[in-house]
């Protein structure tokens, strides 16, 4: 059983999908507002998050990039919008994927599931410990300490630093990094990679883009010999 929190306001839509979901290998947990999903969310641990972005309180991109900030968790955005402007601004927000209003019941459930099936771990657990010079990831705590401090990372940070590092001293397109980090293929217009780009390189010392380095028109890459 999976455990759905769900953040619509909309009393009808809210009943349907938690009828419909209910009836298959889903509990879900209902919120009708923004400015409570986050403290709903730290409490229930659910193992998804179906987010409106109309609602009452807080709009729900905030919302999408509370949760992602502290959680891994996949997030599927349901929106009313038809152009592409909702989804590009909700995978600059950490959003995995979107559903169309109105809501086919059977085209969530799919989503949701194959969402969840992206999401399970591969194999048994990580114990790898990588270190570069000054900087040290230890994969079982996801823990990153840089020059002998510990440095607080959001998981969105932490999973691209960690995917940057196992591929040290070879370039990665942006399509290879929102694969590897959530599943998804780079339509021209996602800046989330980059942006969290300057944010690692803000908290490592990089100004001068040395760790890791942009490679025009290719991607970025992770010197292994920078990192003193």
């Amino acid at each position: 059983m999976y455990r759905v929190l769900l953040v619509e306001d909309d009393p009808r839509l809210a009943e349907l999908v938690t009828e419909y979901l209910s009836g298959y290998e889903f509990s879900v947990d209902l919120v009708t507002r923004g400015d409570v999903a986050l403290e709903h969310f730290k409490a229930a641990a659910p193992d998804i998050v179906v987010l409106d972005l109309m609602l009452p309180g807080m709009d729900g991109m905030v919302v999408c990039r509370q949760i992602r900030d502290v959680s891994d968790v996949p997030i599927l955005i349901l929106t009313a919008r038809e152009d592409s402007y909702d989804e590009v601004s909700g995978l600059e927000q950490g959003a995995d994927d979107f559903v169309n209003k109105p809501v086919q019941p059977r085209v969530l459930l799919a989503r949701l599931r194959a969402l969840l099936r992206r999401a399970q771990p591969k194999g048994g657990m990580d114990t790898r410990m990588l270190e570069f010079g000054a900087l040290r990831i230890v994969t079982t705590e996801r823990s990153v300490s840089w020059r002998g401090q510990p440095c607080v990372l959001s998981n969105t940070e932490y999973k691209l630093l960690l995917v940057l590092a196992e591929a040290a001293g070879r370039v990665l397109s942006r399509d290879e990094l929102l694969k590897k980090m959530r599943g998804i293929e780079f339509d021209g217009l996602d800046r989330s990679i980059d942006n969290s780009i300057s944010k690692l390189r803000r908290k490592f010392d990089d100004a001068n883009s040395e760790k890791i380095k942009t490679v025009w028109g290719e991607g970025y890459l992770f010197s292994p010999s920078a990192w003193h």
